[in-house]
């Protein structure tokens, strides 16, 4: 058997990591998930490390229940990436000004674009389902409908943390365009919010860990959190969307004498809930970091600011309910790697790529993430290999 699995109190607990390599604090949030009356099954990604309510890797399956924590605050957050025509041997040997336009055309941490995109101006964006979207905007919780504007404009917008756009080679040395990013302050304050109702109801006093409360089927609070969620999650791939044609218009111009062509975008979520069948159930499925991986399904597995990532393909592995990790996963907190290293040590690990390398992202340091490498060989009944990238420009918030 590929997975270990550990026993817990409702269901098992199937882990693609090794169990001795995962911090108690993580191990405990993982029995605790598996007390849930209402779940089905956990499968737990060899990045899996310690967060709010849920691990970060971990595969919830619950049967009229979904816990809004285990989502995360930052409701669809995932990747895309796209294989252009440019090589290698397209590029200038200096790539500060291409670095520079694509920070001036997607706005990063805490910034927004001064006036909403409108996606009709953006080379092949579909705008089929865009005034449905936004129509649809009235029907959110009445807490954060005085965000409008500020959703508006942060429409098309990096964020900070994790998330970063990338300029990458694969093995090949053909290049490709990739981003990560999510749902921005609205999909935050959706979530902080249902969290917050969640832990009101009676039937979730009684948990051993008040962040797992939960809605069940066929109440008008779970109505409503789908309703937000889904909503959440589709702005958050609106928004890479807009980012990745905004990514493309600035490569179009880089690049003129070349022109660029660009294959098919692939993009996926990695933290959201989705509606999924198995053995004959129909079950509510989250991932908190963690993608879909069903049979010839392409997804995308980040490493670090300074080491490769993998495009990959599912192979249907219905043990983890068709899922695989989403990145390498932190091996330590950021407090700690700000504590542990310095500018200079970033500088050293990303040597070779155009990025910051300044104090304000030392907690996003190569050595604060688990070994990429290890992590897909963990997985390799879960997905296979279609290319290995990696970045030579990375732009964070």
């Amino acid at each position: 058997m590929p997975y270990t699995e550990l026993p817990g109190a409702r269901v098992p607990i199937r882990m693609w990591a090794d169990p001795a390599t995962v911090e108690d604090g993580a191990m405990q949030q993982l029995r605790n998930v598996a007390t849930l009356p209402w779940i089905e099954g956990l499968a737990v990604m060899p990045d899996v490390h310690y967060g709010k309510g849920a691990t970060v890797g971990s595969v919830i399956a619950m049967r009229g229940a979904v816990c809004p924590a285990a989502v995360g605050v930052d409701i669809g957050c995932g990747m895309s990436a796209v294989k252009t025509s440019l090589t290698a041997n397209d590029l200038p040997g200096d790539l500060s000004h291409l670095r520079s336009r694509i920070e001036r055309a997607i706005p990063v941490g805490f910034s927004m674009h001064d006036e909403a995109v409108d996606p009709r101006r953006l080379h092949g964006f579909p705008t089929a389902s865009w005034d449905d979207f936004w129509g649809r905007f009235d029907g959110i919780a009445e807490a954060v409908k005085f965000r409008r504007d500020r959703a508006l404009k942060q429409m098309g917008s990096l964020g900070g943390g994790n998330h970063f756009v990338e300029f990458c080679l694969d093995e090949t040395g053909s290049v490709w365009l990739m981003l990560h990013s999510g749902s921005r302050n609205i999909g935050k304050e959706l979530a902080e919010y249902h969290i917050g109702e969640a832990r009101k109801l009676p039937h979730n006093q009684g948990l051993v860990d008040r962040d797992l409360a939960v809605f069940v089927a066929d109440t008008p609070q779970m109505a409503a959190y789908r309703n937000d969620l889904f909503w959440a999650q589709e702005y958050a791939r609106h928004n890479r969307e807009i980012m990745m044609a905004l990514f493309k218009d600035v490569v179009r111009k880089e690049f003129k004498k070349a022109k660029v062509a660009f294959e098919p975008v692939i993009s996926c979520h990695h933290n959201y809930v989705a509606e999924e069948t198995y053995e004959g159930m129909d079950l509510l499925v989250t991932r908190k970091g963690a993608i879909r991986a069903g049979g010839g399904e392409y997804g995308i597995i980040p490493g670090s600011m300074g080491t490769g990532s993998y495009i990959v393909r599912g192979l249907g592995n219905a043990a983890s309910f068709n899922s695989a990790s989403h990145g390498a996963g932190r091996r330590m907190s950021r407090n700690q790697a700000k504590k542990r290293f310095t500018a200079k040590d970033l500088a050293e690990q990303t040597r070779g790529v155009e990025c910051r390398k300044d104090s304000g992202v030392v907690d996003e340091i190569p050595a604060a993430y688990k070994p990429i490498e290890q992590v897909m060989d963990q997985q390799r009944d879960l997905v296979e290999v279609v290319a290995k990238l990696k970045q030579i420009i990375c732009v964070k918030g």
